[in-house]
């Protein structure tokens, strides 16, 4: 038989059984589809972290009160809420470094506004002005904080988006007054919306104010973090070591903060999350395995029902091999139409994730796609071999005989 002969009987075969070949072809399809969608959550997280953390701010290192057990960082730091060591003057102090661009001291807290005969509570941020230039906010209306002393703060304050459209609708609000906890201040500056930022704090329902407004109305003195950029990206690393230096002259010898850069951020979340990606992935190609045994369970099936045909063929002068080459091309036909048709569902899901998430992209990595599709083909074929051999095995008169 030549090759296209071949192609046509076993497409023949499995067009013959439209049910069997279509719950095999499902099966394979869910497999693959799991996977697409699957890695396509995975990657989309890893995704959608990492450019969270790029719009902190380029250059960025970030200092955190206490010392980490290790040394190093991890995403538990990223997020502690216990301010301890930290202060303006020493956020002062490393303004001084040559290597630094801007420093923005942060204290945080929650607080209710009212204004405009509204009230709600609200994320309460203190700062410096040079807090708009490391983080890269735009501004909507009016300015940010203006330069001051850190140790002084005007009464006046920058609203977030959201603020801005609850409160005061359209109507404009740089020049109103507002309540903050037991302060009264004065609009200068409403942000443009920046959407949902890094650890799940919305940007666009921050007050920022000057950093001693702040730590009056908190009644503290120490800071939630510094944040620090470097001049250059080759000074990140020249910078760390600066800042941990002064911290530690300034501390009496103790090593009591944590210093991280932007780039171990992102590289810690990023390892995490291509490892979840990778577990989900072969968690989700189990299914293809599944698959592939009811592959080779259809095509046992299609030996017995075929065994007449079988014999048929090998009476008129058909090889072994070819009565093989056969049933391997109708599992080769199986797995590769069930991959497709999974892959397109996967695309689909995908699809469908970024439609309900704006945000968030999910879409498959080209490594996943590659692998689901090779492995389906693979499990096809491999499982497929047993049935293939049984056939080609028959005896051309037993066969005849059977039927």
């Amino acid at each position: 038989m030549r090759h296209a002969d071949v192609l046509r009987f076993a497409r023949d075969a499995a067009a013959a059984y439209p049910l069997r070949t279509s719950l095999s072809v499902l099966a394979m399809a869910i497999g693959v589809a799991a996977v697409v969608v699957l890695t396509s959550l995975g990657d989309g997280a890893r995704r959608y972290v990492v450019e969270q953390f790029s719009s902190l701010g380029s250059n960025l290192v970030i200092v955190l009160p206490g010392r980490s057990a290790t040394g190093g960082f991890s995403p538990a730091n990223a997020v502690t809420t216990t301010p301890r060591d930290l202060t303006v003057e020493d956020a002062a102090a490393l303004a001084r470094l040559p290597a630094v661009r801007h420093v923005a001291p942060l204290t945080a807290g929650t607080s209710e506004i009212n204004a405009n005969g509204r009230l709600r509570e609200v994320v309460v941020a203190g700062t410096a002005s040079t807090y708009l230039e490391i983080r890269s906010f735009k501004i909507a209306q009016g300015h940010f904080l203006p330069e001051a002393d850190w140790s002084r703060g005007a009464p006046v304050a920058v609203i977030g988006a959201k603020i801005k459209a609850e409160i005061f609708s359209s109507r404009p609000a740089v020049g109103e007054l507002i309540r903050l906890g037991d302060r009264r201040l004065r609009i200068v500056g409403v942000l443009k919306a920046t959407g949902q930022g890094v650890g799940g704090l919305n940007t666009d329902e921050v007050v920022f104010v000057p950093v001693a407004i702040a730590q009056g109305m908190f009644n503290t003195h120490t800071l939630f973090r510094i944040l620090i950029e470097a001049k250059g990206r080759n000074q990140i690393e020249e910078v760390k070591r600066e800042v941990a230096a002064v911290l530690k002259t300034r501390h009496s010898g103790e090593e009591d903060v944590t210093v991280i850069t932007q780039d171990a951020v992102l590289a810690t979340f990023d390892k995490l999350l291509r490892a979840l990606t990778a577990a989900v992935a072969g968690i989700a190609a189990i299914s293809l395995a599944v698959a592939g045994i009811l592959v080779m369970n259809v095509m046992l099936v299609a030996v017995t029902q075929r065994t007449a045909e079988i014999g048929l063929l090998k009476a008129l002068g058909a090889r072994g091999d070819t009565i093989r080459d056969a049933f391997m091309a109708e599992a080769a036909m199986l797995s590769l139409v069930g991959a497709l048709t999974g892959y397109g569902l996967g695309l689909f899901g995908a699809f469908v994730l970024r439609q309900m998430y704006p945000a968030f992209p999910a879409y498959p990595p080209d490594w996943a796609v590659v692998a689901a599709l090779v492995t389906a083909l693979s499990t096809g074929l491999l499982f497929g071999i047993m049935p293939a051999r049984r056939a080609a095995r028959l005896d051309p008169v037993q066969a005849l005989m059977k039927h």
